[in-house]
């Protein structure tokens, strides 16, 4: 039992889990039953992987030991590019593989100059935020491009299934999940990123290309957001400039929900989808409940703090319990 308990206090991802049920069980409660619903559902799993695939790539980050601020812009630019393109006559395949590679120049420059002139990578990528969001207005000439009537957009928002549930979207983010989930645990370079986020200096004594790690984690992080704002653009039919306001703090907030340190080398992308769920729930669950809507950003904020006392309890609880081998 012991062993058990000491398993799971050290796995904050399953405290998530664990609120994630009790607030379920509550929303359920308070709506009649609505919360649960097959209609209701619908709707949160069909927007959860537009938030989800970012929180994954901030996860993937912070284990990392960084985190980046301009994920909610370059969720703007990356679609906005492609329309543009599009807009002039760029077919489908060619513009997305542009707008992929602008996330990988944000990406790349996020790590690079963070890494060259050891900037705190909050510096860094709050910089890159602004100059993102800014080219994505200008690119956009001020007025939203209109989408071709032709884009494939059914890869992505179709629903599908029994009862027609989940949108493409959700097998998307299901199959990216458990890409970067097995890239973290199944390889050499998950074990990279979980040194070099948890003790810089015995990760480069050990031979660990770090800088490289850094930077192929920000360039994940950057295309994960890039790829959301794509599947949301495609959703709403418009890409607008002011899309993902906010998302990056949304982001860390779900990683850290989840179990991810500030400090870097811990962390689970179960944990940041955990985290990304509970904000989907939260937010619903408050409107059926008929609450009002302005609690929810102080509802994320007090979860926030609590997730970060709590894992770090958890944790102390933990390293106390002596379990005989």
């Amino acid at each position: 039992m012991k062993r058990f308990l000491k398993v799971y206090m050290e796995k904050p991802e399953l405290a998530a889990l664990l609120l994630l049920v009790i607030l379920v069980a509550i929303f359920q409660g308070r709506s009649d039953g609505i919360f649960l619903s097959i209609d209701n559902l619908r709707g949160i799993l069909g927007i959860l992987p537009e938030m989800a695939l970012v929180a994954i790539g901030v996860t993937l980050l912070m284990i990392c030991g960084e985190f980046d601020l301009s994920v909610g812009a370059v969720f703007a630019l990356m679609p906005m590019s492609m329309a543009v393109l599009m807009a002039h006559g760029t077919p489908f395949l060619p513009a997305m593989a542009v707008g992929f590679l602008v996330c990988v120049v944000i990406g790349f420059l996020n790590g690079y100059l963070t890494i060259r002139f050891a900037i705190p990578s909050f510096i860094t990528t709050l910089g890159m935020m602004f100059i993102a969001r800014s080219l994505t207005v200008v690119i956009s000439g001020g007025f939203p491009p209109l989408l071709p009537a032709d884009l494939p957009t059914w890869l992505f928002t179709d629903f599908v299934g029994p009862g027609n549930v989940i949108r493409m979207s959700f097998l998307w983010f299901v199959g990216i999940a458990v890409i970067v989930s097995m890239l973290l645990t199944r390889t050499n370079f998950g074990n990279w990123v979980r040194a070099t986020g948890g003790f810089f200096p015995a990760a480069a004594a050990m031979g660990i290309p770090t800088a490289r790690v850094k930077i192929v984690s920000f360039i994940l992080c950057s295309m994960l957001a890039g790829f959301a704002g794509m599947i949301q653009v495609f959703r709403l039919g418009s890409p607008l400039p002011s899309l993902g306001d906010g998302m990056e703090l949304q982001a860390v907030a779900a990683a850290v929900i989840g179990g991810a340190s500030l400090n870097g080398g811990i962390g689970a992308v179960l944990g940041g989808i955990i985290g990304a769920i509970l904000i989907r729930v939260i937010d619903n669950g408050l409107v059926l409940s008929q609450v009002d809507a302005n609690w929810f950003k102080f509802a994320i904020g007090f979860l926030t703090i609590f997730a970060v006392v709590a894992n770090a309890w958890l944790r102390k609880r933990a390293r106390s319990i002596k379990v005989e081998i």
